[in-house]
């Protein structure tokens, strides 16, 4: 036998030993012995580097780090599903599909778990993996190949392939990526004992350490995957079933719990049994997915803008638990708010320890009449956000008291004051220590400036000892290089690293610099709005009320917090820090040729079928129209959708030109071929 031959024979075993180990979770052998062959194959191919192959076992886990995720565009759009919540909302799914696809339709339905993960696309080329994505915003989501190789239950070559019925050259598998109930309360006895921070659940472990920068961290971390979709463009396969038996022929992992069933009583039937054995099985789930059978009558049946009409989620009630309120305490956030905070025995519940959970403020806690030594009972909000649904009267003290507000700050012991028309108290000190700790977090944050390495932990540290006092002083942390060095656990490489980050960071675009400065009601969205149609700083500053109430799904209460943050001195003065250490604080725009859309003002309203409204104000910004929010005579166009409302009364009063969503997709093709 050559060393050809004797590495493909090494690495079809391990594969073969993977498959079975992983996947199957039937071992064929020992830990030694596959020990063995795995570091037989690692010292041949070490010493003969030219004959590595991609799909190599050993080249699971890569040693680069990656400093940036690429956007990788679906072959297929990625939807998110609609969700149920009781059985007539599922019985009325059944009538809508069976409505669209006509009398003469037989309607099989598939039912199968809907983990509690994070959603990847897998897309595999002449049978070996070439990338994995993320779900990003559905179109097109960020690469973590290296990352994904690093889980031994993701094949790297298909297996089975060529297949005799199928050429699955160019296929996109969908699945979720999980942690085992048990395996994430490991990893967290690990981290505690570390003295490391302790994640929430076992969804938001596995979506952050996809997103982490070393494949080597990746791979320590118990992540699996099940596999629950199959796409080819180059095969007309036939139903839902079959692709889930193909998938595990060609070595994916699926769940095989999955139901066929031929009505919606059994439908109802298989999710009633899902949710009775959920607490049984060894990882999350939230409900139960149920997809129509037939890919033909998917096809038929297609979608609309977020979320196919062939699929539908049956959301399981929230868990709950009862636990001992110790104490209510009060956090200070960014904007200064006072948040009252139930302090809890610890107590287990969907996957994760609950200790803590917010009580939204004074109001929410007097209509539930909570008080400290009561007995509460705990959800999980959607399955993530701990919250108190009710208190055990029954088991409460005599002597208990209602809660009472504090009237200084818990941090800065400055008077706390109440906005008019608000239920929140406030602290009025903009150098509170928590507040300018919570303004920096956000402003560091990953969907913000994405400052790698500049974490709670540390922002706490600098504050402290006085590096930082505002967002602008992060610029500045470089003129510091030495005395940072020298902290305790820190060191040259953190350092270095870190400073590095922060210039990086520089680059973010003008939406994401805007959504870092932390304006009152400015989310990630509002953001991208305002820049795309304000397009600088320096515009968006000059603006009137009446101008910002003008951009599509800007209200009066975000346009007050605008103006409100524009005048306060302290805000401008660090803004001026930001423009001279170089943010971006203005948008390019791009160069369009003049088409139907150019200049022209548009006006939404109603649902849109093949768009959500977002998405098509964002194809009208594109070809260089402009989207606002009221109609008057200025407007040019309403684009009206089902139930569109007063707008498009006002319009037709006005004489305004109204769309409907084939006159819009016209003038869409028509702007592209110009």
């Amino acid at each position: 036998m050559n060393l050809d031959e004797l590495l493909r024979e090494l690495r079809e075993k391990i594969h073969l030993y993977d498959h079975h180990y992983y996947v199957l979770a039937e071992p064929l052998i020992g830990d030694l012995e596959y020990d063995q062959l795995l570091k037989e194959l690692e010292k041949l191919e070490s010493e003969n580097p030219q004959l590595i192959t991609p799909d190599s076992p050993t080249q699971r886990v890569g040693k680069d780090l990656t400093k940036e995720f690429k956007p990788v565009a679906h072959q297929f759009p990625m939807l998110s599903l609609a969700n149920t919540y009781n059985e007539q909302e599922v019985v009325d799914f059944d009538r809508r599909v069976k409505e669209i696809l006509g009398a003469n339709e037989t309607v099989d339905y598939v039912v199968e778990y809907k983990i509690d993960g994070a959603s990847v696309s897998l897309n595999y080329v002449d049978g070996k993996l070439s990338t994995a994505a993320t779900r990003g915003d559905g179109t097109t989501g960020e690469e973590i190949t290296q990352n994904v190789k690093t889980i031994k239950s993701v094949p790297l070559k298909l297996k089975n392939y060529p297949h005799p019925k199928y050429s699955l050259n160019n296929i996109e598998v969908r699945g979720e990526i999980f942690m085992d109930i048990e395996d994430f309360r490991l990893l967290n006895k690990e981290r505690e004992e570390r003295g490391e921070k302790l994640f929430a659940n076992p969804r938001n472990s596995s979506a952050g350490t996809l997103k982490l920068q070393d494949p080597q961290i990746v791979a320590k971390r118990p992540l699996k995957i099940f596999t629950y979709y199959l796409l080819s463009k180059e095969n007309q396969l036939q139903q839902q079933s079959e692709n889930l038996a193909l998938l595990s022929k060609l070595g994916f992992r699926i769940n095989k719990d999955f139901q066929i069933c031929k009505s919606i009583e059994e439908v109802l039937q298989t999710c009633s049994k899902f949710e009775e054995v959920r607490d049984s099985l060894p990882f999350e789930i939230d409900g139960a997915v149920i997809k129509v059978n037939s890919i033909r009558q998917q096809t038929i049946l297609g979608s609309i803008a977020k979320s196919p009409r062939w699929a539908v989620a049956f959301k399981f009630k929230a868990k709950q638990a009862t636990t001992l309120l110790k104490a209510i305490t009060w956090q200070v956030g960014r904007t200064g708010a006072v948040t009252p905070v139930a302090e809890l025995e610890p107590v287990f519940l969907a996957g994760s320890t609950i200790s803590r959970a917010t009580l939204h403020n004074l109001d929410e806690i007097r209509r539930k009449d909570i008080r400290v030594n009561d007995y509460v009972v705990l959800e999980k909000g959607g399955d993530v956000i701990p919250k108190i649904v009710s208190v055990l009267l029954s088991e409460r003290k005599i002597d208990s008291q209602p809660t009472e507000p504090p009237q200084n700050c818990p941090v800065c012991s400055s008077a706390l004051f109440q906005h008019e028309d608000e239920v929140a108290l406030y602290c009025e000190n903009l150098e509170c220590p928590a507040q300018v700790k919570g303004k920096l977090e956000h402003f560091a944050s990953r969907t913000a400036m994405d400052i790698e390495g500049l974490g709670e932990a540390l922002i706490d540290l600098f504050v402290e000892e006085k590096f930082l006092g505002n967002i602008g002083d992060i610029y500045n942390l470089k003129n510091h290089r030495e005395e940072l060095i020298q902290i305790e656990r820190l060191g040259k490489k953190s350092i270095d690293n870190l400073l590095s980050s922060i210039e990086k960071c520089k680059r973010q675009p003008f939406a994401k610099v805007l959504f870092a400065l932390g304006i009152r009601y400015v989310g990630a969205g509002v953001a991208k709005k305002l820049a795309d149609h304000f397009q600088s700083l320096e515009n968006l500053q000059r603006a009137s009320k009446e101008e910002l109430t003008n951009v599509f799904e800007i209200g009066e209460s975000i346009a007050e917090s605008i103006l409100m943050f524009f005048r306060d001195e302290n805000n401008l003065f660090i803004i001026e820090k930001l423009r001279e250490a170089g943010l971006n604080f203005s948008s390019e725009k791009k160069r369009v040729a003049e088409n139907v859309f150019t200049n022209k003002s548009f006006v939404l309203t109603g649902t849109l079928e093949n768009f959500s409204r977002e998405a098509a104000g964002e194809k009208i910004l594109g070809f260089g129209g402009k989207v606002v929010s009221s109609v008057s005579k200025k407007t040019d166009f309403v684009l009206a959708g089902e139930a569109a409302g007063s707008k498009l009364e006002k319009a037709k009063t006005l004489g305004v030109q109204i769309l409907s969503e084939n006159n819009f997709l016209e003038m869409l093709k028509s702007a592209s071929e110009t």
